[in-house]
């Protein structure tokens, strides 16, 4: 769904000089490389503004999902636009995948001046599982480690602006209070993300389900969030991004909660609506928050 929007939003804007840099690599795990594609818009565009954008579907993670017609997007609007490709799931789970997309923003903030971004203005987007990995972030991330031996973990991960489609927010409260997602048939395929098998007890599972649903991360310096999300989405309730946005207005975090009548988890046109991400950055990014 998310090539569909890719080749969209590239039919949106004029042709224009840019630079792709293809598996630029942000780190290694169990001796395999990470790497994400970066994409500059021409310098006389340039905002100085990075967005890294989760490449992720289901926790699945892989380089034929880059789009390059997505860099392009975003590059025309001025933004240097990093897809990231993360270890996928079933063979590495969620608290594993976690520790990629904080290596990530680390590296890119370590490396900003390569790529002529601003390291204090960061976005983060994806959509799906991506929007659960961009709400983690938006939520937990945080400071590096100083005493760290490599200077790209001792930055720190957190971003200053998150938008992204339908993501899942409260694994605890699905769909409607007190419903365990982890517990619904329906979901069960996803397990092997979350490290849950048939032997894990319950509250294991309660414990995961918690620490990876992004509301309890939510606090007062929550950057400011965007969400796009259909009412009609089954796979993802549209509740998921209710509860957060109310969340995130308790705590007097900026957000917004655009609901698209009638539609799932996609829908045509959707690529008009993923411009209305980047107006976001554009707002909070653009100039200091309030």
């Amino acid at each position: 769904m998310f090539f569909g929007i890719a080749t969209a939003l590239a039919l949106l804007s004029p042709a224009s000089a840019q630079t792709r840099h293809e598996e630029v690599i942000y780190g290694h795990k169990m001796g395999v490389a990470l790497s994400m594609d970066v994409t500059l818009p021409e310098k006389s565009k340039s905002n100085g503004i990075g967005v890294l954008w989760m490449v992720s579907g289901g926790w699945v993670s892989s380089h034929s999902s880059i789009n390059p017609a997505l860099g392009k997007a975003f590059a025309d609007r001025g933004y240097t636009l990093f897809q990231v490709v993360h270890g996928t799931a079933p063979k590495f789970t969620l608290p594993e995948i976690l520790q990629d997309i904080n290596r990530s923003v680390r590296f890119v903030r370590t490396n900003a001046s390569r790529w002529g971004v601003n390291p204090d203005k960061l976005g983060i987007s994806g959509g799906s599982a991506g929007g659960h990995l961009t709400c983690m972030m938006a939520a937990y991330g945080g400071p590096g480690d100083p005493n760290a031996k490599d200077v790209v973990d001792r930055a720190s991960s957190a971003v200053q602006c998150a938008a992204c489609f339908y993501p899942p927010t409260d694994f605890l409260n699905y769909g409607k209070d007190d419903a365990k997602a982890m517990l619904n048939p329906f979901l069960k395929g996803y397990w092997p993300a979350f490290g849950i098998t048939e032997k894990t007890p319950p509250e294991e599972i309660e414990r995961l389900s918690k620490t990876l649903s992004p509301i309890y991360g939510i606090t007062k310096t929550t950057c400011p969030v965007f969400l796009i999300h259909g009412t009609a989405d089954l796979l993802v309730p549209i509740q998921q991004s209710e509860r957060l946005i109310a969340k995130l207005k308790e705590e007097g975090v900026p957000c917004e909660l655009v609901k698209r009548p009638g539609k799932g988890h996609g829908w045509p046109g959707i690529e008009k609506d993923a411009e209305l991400l980047m107006d976001w950055f554009d707002k909070y990014l653009t100039s200091p928050r309030r």
